[in-house]
Order: structure tokens, then C-alpha cells, then sequence
């Protein structure tokens, strides 16, 4: 039962970092149509911008690491909204050319990363808490999954809340439920471009931070890795859904954990597998729209 209640909780908490990530793809395919390929990148350059800051004040205490966070998803956020008002913008409807510009986009990122922080990982630290356990029913639990359980529910709050409350959560919402409709009315969804872009990469940017506690280092590779298995959960939710991509993410992250354990590490496979019989037996995803 101890092993069992530790591969849920860790299955969540990897489940969590999925949906950091999948939140922001799910929305922006859901009102651009842009599969957004550099998605990973944001993660990648908000933990490197969250590390500096750790490792000049030190992440040590929560003041520290908080910022830490903050400035993680601040550079998240900065570098999505860069890439929507320079290389999606004057592409709009052109989504094969979209699509190719955030590939080339990745891979340029990873060699810029490379080149400023190295291709080696960078092991960071964080409150002392976090390298701790926390023992349930006889499971020893590392308190950094609670962390980033925490983490992905207030994200999925804060943009539930966001999208039903403000003017241009209105706007994300009916563009998402029907894109040509909000064009007809007149309503210039530009700056919603660039908000849903800006909501992903603070997003990611977050996921970043508290992914480089998860694995105790940050690389440029760590967002590609992740981003993967992000897009598998943005298409078992359903595309447009933050909810379905928070259900998706949680029965990924505890599926992996299960089926590495249990079934010899084919954890990957299984993933694929559900993946398979989703797109075949509902190719809109738990939660997902039809098409418009």
C-alpha cells in the first residue's frame, strides 16, 4: 500500500508539470489552430531565469524561491508574447508555416541555451522543506510533489477564473468555442493572441521553476522532453479545455508511474497506447469540442 500511495502522489506531481504546459498549448491551438512546438522552450528559459535568480540571492528561503517562481513565469510569459507579436502575427492563418516556424523556433532556443548555460545540467536547490518527506499511511512522500500539485491547481484556478470573470477571458472563451463567429462580430482578437500567448508561456515559465525541483536541475532539454507528453495530454483533454487537460494529465503522470513500476517501465508505451485508442474511439478528447 506504501508503494502504491507513493506512485499515485508522485504520478500526480508529474502529471502537474504536464498540465503546465499542456494548459497553454490547449489554449492557444483551441483560438489560434497553432501547434506551438516551442511551447517546451518557455519551461525551459523561465527554470534557467528562475535558477539565476536563485543563484545570485539564493532560493533558500520562501521569499527567495517565490521569486524565484515569479521571475521564472515573468520570462515565460515575455518570451511567448515575443513569439507571437514576431513570428505568428504576420503568419496568421498560415498554420503549416506557424507550425514550421515554432520547430526551427525549439531548436534555435536549445542552441541559444546551450550556448549561455551549457549543455550540462544545472543542479539547483530550494527551501530545505522541499528536500524533506512528508509520511502518509506509511508512504514517504517528497514534499516537492505536493509543491507542484499545489502549483498546477492555483494555475488551473487562476485561468478558470481569468476566462470567466474578465472581458477577455469572454472573448479566449467564445473564440475557442467558435473562432469565426467572434471574426464576424467585428471583435479584433489580436491582442487576445497575444494574451493567450503570454497566459501560456507564464504558465510554462512557472512549470520551469518548480520542474527543475522535480528533477533537482535545469537544462535545455528539459522543456523538449516534457513538451511530448504535454501534447499527448493536450490531446487526450481535448483540444481547448483546461479542465480535460488537467484530467488527461493526472491519468498520464499516475499511468507512466504505475506502469513503470509494475509493468517493467513501459510507462512510455502504455501512454501511447491510450493516446491510440483516445484518437480512435473519441478523436475530440475527454473534454474537447468539434471542430468549426
Amino acid at each position: 500500500m506504501e508503494t502504491l500511495i507513493l506512485l499515485l502522489v508522485t504520478g500526480l506531481g508529474l502529471g502537474a508539470l504536464y498540465f503546465l504546459i499542456a494548459s497553454g498549448l490547449s489554449l492557444i491551438y483551441g483560438l489560434m489552430g497553432v501547434l506551438n512546438f516551442a511551447h517546451g522552450s518557455f519551461l525551459t528559459f523561465g527554470g534557467f531565469a528562475g535558477m539565476e535568480i536563485a543563484r545570485r540571492i539564493g532560493a533558500e528561503s520562501w521569499p527567495q524561491f517565490i521569486l524565484a517562481i515569479v521571475i521564472g513565469g515573468a520570462a515565460g510569459a515575455l518570451f511567448a508574447s515575443l513569439t507571437e507579436l514576431l513570428l505568428i502575427r504576420p503568419l496568421y492563418l498560415r498554420h503549416i508555416e506557424q507550425a514550421l516556424i515554432t520547430v526551427g523556433l525549439s531548436l534555435a532556443s536549445v542552441a541559444l541555451m546551450e550556448g549561455i548555460w551549457g549543455a550540462d545540467p544545472i543542479y539547483v536547490t530550494g527551501p530545505p522543506i522541499l528536500s524533506e518527506v512528508t509520511e502518509i499511511a506509511g508512504a514517504r512522500i517528497p514534499n516537492d510533489r505536493f509543491l507542484l500539485i499545489f502549483g498546477a491547481v492555483a494555475i488551473l484556478v487562476g485561468m478558470l477564473a481569468f476566462l470567466r470573470y474578465t472581458r477577455f477571458g469572454l472573448i479566449i472563451r467564445a473564440g475557442v468555442e467558435n473562432r469565426s463567429m467572434v471574426t464576424a462580430l467585428g471583435i479584433d482578437v489580436r491582442t487576445a493572441f497575444t494574451l493567450v500567448f503570454a497566459i501560456g508561456g507564464l504558465a510554462a515559465g512557472i512549470g520551469g521553476v518548480l520542474a527543475s525541483q522535480y528533477f533537482g536541475y535545469v537544462s535545455p532539454h528539459i522543456g523538449g522532453t516534457l513538451l511530448i507528453f504535454a501534447f499527448i495530454v493536450t490531446i487526450i483533454g481535448g483540444l481547448g479545455s483546461l479542465v480535460g487537460a488537467a484530467i488527461a494529465a493526472a491519468i498520464v503522470g499516475v499511468l507512466q508511474q504505475l506502469a513503470n513500476f509494475y509493468l517493467g517501465g513501459t510507462g512510455d508505451l502504455i501512454v501511447v497506447i491510450l493516446l491510440a485508442a483516445v484518437l480512435l474511439l473519441r478523436p475530440t478528447g475527454l473534454l474537447g469540442k468539434r471542430a468549426h
